[in-house]
């Protein structure tokens, strides 16, 4: 008797689901949520095994399967954005923002944006080539106190 058919024979359907709920557990003193699929899917295969007989392949097969589904499921909707200490909030150099003061190399103008960079809408900035008022323009980078901007470029 190869291993294979002796898993078929000795594994039965409340092996899935204790296993799945061991995995829980441990997922649970862990705190990664990331155990936390890979139990519901033992769990779900064991209901499966409850109803539909079938071999330990098939069912291992389903269990890989459902993992995965379930983690990717886990990341795309229920991942939480991680939020900032300070309170304020976390630019991305997509932010974009209207010149309110025409902006000229060397020398500062005031861009309000969209969103709040770093706690505030309005602020100086730089840039390295001439912006008119009313310009779109988005974010560099950051250097301190110091945003440097460029003009939204039309695909």
């Amino acid at each position: 008797m190869n291993l294979i058919e002796f898993l078929n024979e000795t594994v039965l359907w409340w092996h899935w689901i204790v296993f799945g709920i061991a995995l829980l557990i441990l997922d649970m003193s862990m705190g990664t949520f990331f155990i936390l699929g890979l139990g519901i899917a033992a769990i779900i295969v064991g209901i499966l095994d409850i109803f539909l007989d079938t071999s330990f392949t098939l069912e291992l097969t389903i269990w890989m399967i459902l993992s995965i589904l379930v983690i990717a499921v886990w990341f795309k909707w229920f991942r939480e954005e991680p939020v900032t200490e300070s309170g304020q909030s976390n630019y991305r150099l997509d932010t974009l923002g209207v010149v309110m003061e025409d902006i000229q190399p060397h020398s500062r103008g005031k861009v309000t944006f969209d969103t709040p960079v770093l706690g505030n809408t309005s602020w100086h900035a730089i840039s390295k080539v001439d912006i008119a008022k009313g310009t779109r323009v988005k974010i560099v980078q950051i250097s301190g106190q110091l945003i440097e901007v460029a003009p939204i470029t039309q695909n």
